[in-house]
């Protein structure tokens, strides 16, 4: 019996390390380019996206909206009090739905993360997310125009914490910050990838996610739900997943559920949205999920 532990030990050590080694190169980059982008960049792009509201773009304003949101480094309890200060000097509500929305999906330090997936599903997430957000602000366009969609009452801009004046502490403090919030569910990640890989036959993956493809996206978008607790934490399992026949429309649904149903994210979204906004939003959500899925299976 002692035995038998032990070699379980060492195989859960090795797909351990394995996955470790693939991915903790991505998971340091991120780390350092999510706190560059924080401490040097973010002042810039919010004002990039403050600017737009002095622009006659129309409809086509959610275009740049959806990209400022992917460049922004801020989670949703940041994005909120921002969204709400934009709000306040005039900004439209489908713009910053559009901002809002791909904020929630995609972010400067997870498209690091998520380069190590490889070239197509990093640019099927990238351009999804973006699409995302365009898709929800024409919605909220089409269907509150001249209506007010958020409630923002309450809600001041956060200070930043970014205050050392060493700009080199500035950066270390962040990355700290950044690392702390992160790394428990980084190696969360690594290890339940490590466990999947030795206790889960690669044909079972194969079968839910791969052989099926319109079950295999409708399941992938339904576990995105419960499992997707912080963006870096999810990768070793997508990664592992692919590399077992998960279909890469399975993934991309993975990759849209998860961060629009993540809990905290949802905390924050019910704030601003009411009951019946809300519900519309879960509803959006999962639907663009399991039509990006059969689409990019469809396509691939």
């Amino acid at each position: 019996m002692i035995d038998i532990i032990k070699r379980e030990w060492v195989y859960l050590w090795y797909y351990f390390t394995l996955q470790l080694g693939q991915i903790f190169p991505y998971w340091v980059l991120g780390m350092v380019l999510g706190s560059a982008v924080s401490v040097f960049a973010k002042d810039r792009i919010h004002d990039l996206f403050r600017s737009l509201g002095d622009k006659k773009l129309g409809a086509l304003g959610v275009i740049p909206a959806s990209i400022i949101g992917i460049a922004s480094p801020l989670c949703m309890y940041g994005t909120i009090p921002l969204s709400a200060s934009f709000s306040r000097s005039g900004m439209r509500d489908d713009w910053l739905a559009a901002f809002m929305m791909s904020s929630i999906l995609l972010n400067p330090q997870l498209i690091l993360y998520s380069a190590a997936l490889g070239t197509t599903a990093l640019a099927i997430r990238i351009f999804s997310c973006f699409l995302c957000g365009i898709v929800a602000g024409l919605l909220v366009r089409l269907r509150y125009h001249g209506k007010s969609f958020f409630e923002f009452s309450g809600f001041e801009e956060a200070a930043s914490r970014d205050t050392d004046p060493n700009i080199l502490l500035r950066f270390l403090k962040n990355l700290g910050r950044n690392m702390k919030a992160t790394g428990m569910y980084f190696l969360l990640g690594v290890i339940l990838s490590a466990v999947f890989q030795r206790y889960v036959p690669a044909e079972f993956v194969a079968d839910l996610f791969g052989d099926n493809r319109g079950f295999g996206v409708l399941m992938a978008a339904t576990i995105g739900v419960p499992l997707y607790a912080c963006g870096g934490g999810t990768i070793p399992l997508l990664q592992a997943w692919l590399q077992d026949g998960m279909s890469m429309g399975s993934a991309a649904a993975f990759m849209v559920t998860g961060p629009a149903t993540k809990i905290t994210n949802l905390g924050a979204v019910k704030i601003v949205l009411g009951v019946k906004r809300f519900a519309l939003y879960l509803l959006f959500a999962a639907v663009y999920a399991l039509f990006t899925g059969w689409i990019v299976d469809f396509i691939i």
